[in-house]
């Protein structure tokens, strides 16, 4: 998570296959350590091994709402709507108050064309943690929103 932080998900990604490799991590250790590897994967454009690291990691944490909030983002990263709504679901439902979860299913939404359900979980998310990361993500969302079209260049 330090070298994911710190901007370097290749660092991350090789002490975190060193960990997998070895047999010292119990289930759900393993698989918050696969969940960070989709992350460091994620965060290097291979979508690829996030997918893959993410559907195992899913295996032994799947009542993590985290690990279904990243699949559900991953999902909408790999283009695949379905598969996003359908994990991002699941994370509503194991943590429906989280403002960063509601971020994500608004952004979601949006991506399914229901702006009516994208405004509604974008206010819950402000409503949830004004201060934190996804209140404020919601905030800015909602704002675009409200905002008027731009008119095209040259008018």
């Amino acid at each position: 998570n330090m070298w994911i932080a710190a901007g370097e998900p290749g660092k991350a990604a090789l002490a975190l296959d060193k960990a997998l490799a070895g047999t010292g991590l119990l289930a759900d250790q393993r698989g918050l350590a696969l969940l960070d590897r989709a992350r460091a994967a994620e965060a290097q454009n291979d979508l690829k091994t996030a997918r893959a690291k993410t559907d195992e990691a899913l295996k032994s944490a799947d009542e993590d709402p985290f690990a279904w909030y990243f699949s559900a983002a991953l999902a909408a990263r790999e283009n695949n709507l379905k598969a996003a709504e359908t994990a991002i679901a699941r994370a509503l439902t194991l943590a429906p108050n989280d403002s960063d979860i509601l971020f994500e299913a608004g952004h979601i939404a949006q991506l399914g064309s229901d702006e009516a359900r994208a405004r509604g979980l974008w206010q819950r998310a402000l409503a949830a943690n004004p201060g934190g990361t996804g209140g404020q993500a919601a905030k800015k969302a909602l704002d675009l929103l409200a905002a008027p079209p731009s008119a095209p260049a040259g008018r």
